[in-house]
Parts: C-alpha cells; structure tokens; sequence
C-alpha cells in the first residue's frame, strides 16, 4: 500500500438511511467538520492549554456567568460520573429519577466508577420536584445511610419533559436549604434552551444550579461534552478527576474547536430548535391516526407513543426506532439537528402504511 492510498476506499453505509432511533445516530454537522480542520494545522500545547480551549473558557462565561468553570471531557457518562464525584464526598449519594440517564443508561459507572451511591425516585413525567425529592432526602448523621448531599436532575429529562425556570429554582432551594448541592444532566440542554426560549444563564445559574453537563454530541458535534461549574466550590478537584477518570484528552484543542463553533455562534440554537420543530411536526402527524396514541407531551426533540409491537416491527424494517417501555407497548422516536421534513413525512406515511396493514382486533 503507497502513502496515497487509505484502508477504507468507499463509504460503508447508506448515506439516504434515516432513522429516529437517537439523535446520536446522526452524523456531524459541516461546521463542525470545518472546525476540526481549521484546528488541525502545526502544533499547540497539549491537555488544553491551548488557545481553542482558552477561547471556549471565555464562551462559556459568556453563557453562564463570569463565575462559571468549565473542563471538556469525552463524553456524557464520562461528564455525569466526573462532576458528580467530585461534587460528593466518599460517603455522598444522589437523588435522581428512576428513568435518569445515570441510573439506567450508565452501566451501573456511576457507582462503579464513581463511587457515589444512587437514590432512585419514580416520577410521572421524568421530574422531580421538592416533595419527591424528599422521598430519599432523609438520614443525614445515620453512619448506616449513604448520606444524599446531590440531587440530579436531567433538562430536558428522558421522556422529553422540559423543567421551566421556576421548577427548578423551587428544587435548588429546597435542595440548599437541606445542605444538598444541585447537579443539571445538559445533555440535551440545547434543545430545552430552545424550547423555553431562554439563555442557557436564565434557567441554569439565576436559578441556582451548581454544576452542569453541556452537551453538544447529540446536537451535531463529534465528540466532546463538558463540565459546567456554576457555584464556585462546588465540584472540588475536577482538575484531578477529570485525568484519573480518564477523561482528560490529550488533545483537546479539537474538542474545544468544535464547542467553539458549536457554542460561540448560534449554530447550537439552529440545530436545537430543527431537531424540536422536527418533533412537533412528527408528532401533529401521528396524533389522530387511529392504532396510535401519543403518551407523553412532546416538548423538545423527543416523541412517545404506545403501539402494536408487529406494527412496529413492521416499521423498523424501513426506520430504526428504540422500545421505551415494551410492557405498556410504549415506543421513542427522536428527531435530530439533521431531521427534515421529507424524513418526517417518509416515515408518517411508513407508519400509516403498517397500521393499514396491521389485523384489527
């Protein structure tokens, strides 16, 4: 094989294929692409003492305050487990929701890896609020007890609820009032700044979070989210966390180019409110077909619905969706930045053909 040549000659996948699996499954924005090239040329200080880190630092504040601290990791797992340990004390747990991404989606790292204790508490719209969190807010001085000094909420949740700016101020208040700190699962923070139609700042740090994860690789980035400190103090040593974690990337100049041209424009709004509108469109679509029934108010980019199993296997042979809850028949799609019309109205009229096709009880 000559210098000119490469292992892979032809692309490996379908380029048309759409899906509404996860918004993970989509690919990267071409701005986001441009950035990594345009970072790409000569040499810079490693482990982000470079300037393309430098400049997110200064965005960042720009987001959330003068205050705010931020430290750039691989990915959402790695974000949640890194400021959660470091936001606790050996003995700490978390009060969290049933359906939290770090309690059913992490295996089991959180624990594992972090070493914190988790306190599920079930919900029935994915939010907590001040008297569920106080299900599991109790025992502090009991040495037999993990001691709940986090509460960690996810915006917007698992099942695609938004909390507004009040509902959150009402759980950071109760929480500090209890001595608990506040901790904000951002994965899909983007989507719910869009939703809300606020600033980042207005439903994060005015209203009391301490620390939270921002995530852009559901929202068209490559890789990289990062870790938001919000009340200084709060998340002590995520300097040293962030490394024996192994969550400090070695060049993390290109990361921090893609959060720059992701978060310093407004491209991180554009593909929030595309992946949002996309839902709103797919699930005024599906609403009235009979043989569907929508079960949770879709309010970002996610859609929930209960339907026959075979028609939905019949649909999955075109689309890739995910089963959310199989006993109750209940389904997820999920609309990306790169969701568009012609795929909602493509797989609309793929559901209505399965449901035409589906035997009637």
């Amino acid at each position: 094989m000559t210098h000119s040549e490469t292992v892979i000659d032809s692309v490996l996948h379908d380029v048309n294929y759409r899906s509404f699996a996860s918004d993970n499954y989509s690919g990267v924005h071409p701005r986001i692409l441009e950035a990594l090239t345009q970072a790409n040329g000569g040499h810079v200080s490693a482990y982000g003492s470079d300037p393309y880190t430098h400049r997110f630092e200064e965005i960042v504040k720009g987001h959330f305050g003068e205050q705010a601290e931020v430290f750039t990791v691989f990915n959402g797992t790695g974000a949640n487990v890194t400021a959660l340990q470091a936001m606790l004390p050996r003995w700490g747990a978390v009060i969290c929701t049933t359906n939290s991404h770090i309690h059913v989606d992490e295996g089991g790292a959180p624990e594992k890896i972090g070493g914190f204790k988790l306190l599920p508490v079930e919900t029935p719209d994915g939010k907590l609020t001040p008297e569920l969190i106080d299900k599991e807010a109790w025992g502090w001085g009991d040495e037999h007890r993990s001691q709940p000094l986090v509460v960690e909420i996810t915006q917007s949740t698992e099942v695609g609820t938004l909390y507004t700016p009040a509902e959150i101020k009402a759980i950071t208040d109760h929480a500090h009032s209890k001595g608990m700190l506040v901790y904000a699962d951002g994965a899909r923070l983007s989507n719910a700044a869009a939703a809300l139609g606020l600033s980042f700042k207005e439903f994060t740090t005015d209203v009391g979070l301490d620390a939270l994860s921002l995530g852009g690789t559901k929202n068209g980035l490559m890789f990289g989210e990062s870790i938001v400190v919000l009340t200084p103090g709060a998340a002590a040593g995520l300097t040293y966390g962030r490394k024996f974690n192994m969550q400090l990337a070695s060049k993390l100049r290109f990361a921090s180019a893609q959060l720059i041209e992701m978060f310093g424009t407004d491209l991180w709004l554009r593909n929030a409110r595309q992946a949002n509108a996309m839902a709103q469109k797919l699930s005024s679509a599906v609403v009235h077909l009979d043989g569907i029934e929508l079960t949770r108010k879709t309010e970002a980019n996610a859609v929930f619905a209960k339907i026959n199993p075979q028609v939905a296997d019949k649909v999955r042979e075109k689309y890739a969706f995910y089963d959310w809850d199989l006993a109750n028949e209940e389904v997820r799609w999920m609309c990306s930045f790169d969701t568009t019309e012609e795929d909602v109205n493509g797989f609309v009229d793929c559901l209505k053909s399965a449901l035409d096709g589906a035997p009637r009880s």
